[in-house]
């Protein structure tokens, strides 16, 4: 095993389990690597009483405040420095960050950039500096995301971005597939739909960071672009390395692309681990 772990993170609405099959994939070709959750998930979720109130009362669950609601991505970003410093023992690792974890990857490494060694984004938000997550959506490139109409309530209201992955109509369950896991198969996208958590602090995709040119900017960075995502599509992906390219010109993105949806940890584990093994060993090299 390689002496330099990697630290995965997953996006909203996920947990440290995502990772499992890359994982395994990473440690049949002798890398180490760590999943870890991200603050208000996995086992730092905290749920509205009314999503287990029998019998379901839809109005309720739409309306009640969320217990996560005051998670920003500064709290987020110190659980991950934490988690960093775990891990790597105070040297630099390399991380990896799918989906909503982008954002958390890129306050984490402006604070902290002597603990990450190479930045991999997986279909993950990467947004510019000063430019909040909830403004990507709207553009262009993000207009046909699948997600948005998954939301339940109003965010501004309840504090949050929730979900009903628990809902038994097929309809329901049909548009989660479609946004998450559009080419993971069946029965595996149902067991992934059963782990997740119901909402994601709308703090975190409000909130924006200033990135610098010794700090987020001075990290190496790649991309990989999920061509075929449907909750951050290709085109928003792109947009991403665009401004990452324009903003910090003598660090330029390295770009990879998979022909997957969203989650391509589910369903292409082995080339992801390929991938990340490839970075890992790229930026040991340095």
């Amino acid at each position: 095993m390689s002496n330099e772990p990697v630290v995965l993170l997953h996006g909203f609405y996920h947990g440290a389990w995502a990772w499992t099959e890359v994982i395994a994939e990473l440690a049949g070709r002798g890398r180490t690597a760590v999943a870890v959750d991200m603050a208000a998930h996995g086992l730092h979720a905290t749920s509205p009483a009314s999503a287990a109130r029998r019998p379901f009362d839809p109005v309720a669950y739409a309306t009640e405040p969320s217990p996560v609601s005051g998670v920003g991505l500064d709290a987020a970003a110190d659980l991950l420095v934490a988690q960093l410093d775990s891990v790597g023992g105070g040297k630099p690792v390399c991380v990896v960050a799918h989906s909503m974890g982008g954002a958390v990857l890129s306050r984490a490494a402006e604070r902290r950039p002597e603990l990450v060694a190479h930045m991999v984004y997986l279909a993950a938000y990467m947004p510019a500096s000063n430019t909040p997550c909830l403004d990507y959506p709207s553009l262009p490139e993000g207009r046909d995301n699948r997600f948005m109409q998954l939301l339940v309530g109003d965010p501004a209201t309840i504090g949050a971005l929730r979900i009903d992955h628990r809902s038994p109509d097929p309809e329901a369950q049909a548009a989660i597939r479609a946004a998450f896991y559009g080419d993971v198969e069946p029965s595996q996208a149902a067991a992934a739909t059963a782990l997740l958590s119901c909402d994601a602090p709308l703090a975190m995709v409000a909130e924006s960071t200033t990135l610098t040119e010794q700090g987020w900017g001075s990290i190496p960075r790649t991309y990989v672009v999920c061509t075929e995502d449907r909750t951050i599509p290709a085109g928003l992906q792109r947009l991403f390395v665009a401004q990452a390219d324009t903003a910090f010109p003598t660090n330029p993105t390295t770009v990879v692309e998979l022909p997957t949806a969203h989650s391509a940890f589910l369903s292409a584990p082995a080339r992801v681990a390929d991938i990340i093994a490839d970075r890992a060993a790229a930026t040991r090299q340095r």
